[in-house]
């Protein structure tokens, strides 16, 4: 008997979201197979955190429809299927949390009411500290750390949930080379688990060491397929229509 194929880790169909009125998002379809790591790429304004936004259902698109792993998003999220690495820009990094309180907020949605860590908690938190390399600054104020660090305790916390989706928006700005091979082993690591990541960057050249599939954006999908077919320079001056951000 053939093998039914797996499920897709995100599906956007015919999305459409508009502010005030205005489309921000045109009728984007879009497929990210399992255990796929795909950047999404565009030019600011393009409409990528606005996708970000709508994958979580931190809004609701005009029209199309969106689905994680197959569900509706509603349900992925109380499954913790979905995961989310923002901005630096978005975080209050004078709040006073350590880093391991960071990290242990990805178990929230696995504890009772009363927010009470299980050892299986603690275990995932401590198994993410270490595969991110910050056990050693695990009792450090998170505002405390290098904007590599800051990102990686991100990371970590959308490891320690165990979700299967990830999204990533601008994980290697302000970053250091070691913190961005350990982003970069970590999510071909999750990759090689099933997981899958979208992954937001404007930081071109990084793109084919990692990632499998590219999907160019400028508020319609422009392109998205293979690395090696989608990532052309003919394609990246459709989206930036500028020489000078294309790699070499």
């Amino acid at each position: 008997m053939a093998s039914q194929p797996a499920t897709p880790s995100l599906e956007v169909d015919d999305l459409t979201v508009t502010y005030a009125g205005e489309p921000v998002l045109e009728r984007l379809t879009l497929q990210l197979p399992e255990a796929s790591l795909c950047a999404l790429v565009g030019r600011n304004g393009a409409g990528k955190s606005t996708l970000f936004r709508a994958v979580m259902g931190f809004l609701t698109p005009a029209r199309g429809r969106v689905r994680i792993a197959g569900l509706p998003v509603p349900q992925a999220q109380r499954r913790q299927l979905v995961a989310y690495v923002p901005q630096s820009e978005q975080v209050d990094w004078q709040f006073p949390l350590r880093v391991r309180d960071v990290v242990l907020m990805g178990r929230y949605g696995h504890m009772n009411l009363l927010r009470l860590a299980s050892a299986a908690d603690r275990r995932a938190v401590e198994q993410a500290l270490e595969r991110l390399d910050l056990l050693p600054l695990a009792d450090r104020q998170i505002g405390a750390l290098s904007g590599g660090q800051r990102k990686r305790a991100f990371l970590a916390r959308a490891l320690a949930q165990g979700a299967r989706l990830l999204l990533l928006d601008e994980p290697f700005t302000g970053v250091d080379l070691a913190s961005e091979r350990l982003i970069i082993d970590t999510l071909i690591d999750l990759r090689g688990r099933g997981a899958s990541a979208l992954i937001a960057t404007h930081d071109l050249e990084v793109i084919p060491r990692f990632c499998d599939r590219v999907a160019l954006l400028q508020r319609q999908l422009l392109a998205c397929g293979p690395t090696a077919e989608v990532f052309t320079r003919g394609n990246l001056l459709r989206t930036f229509g500028l020489t000078d951000q294309l790699p070499a």
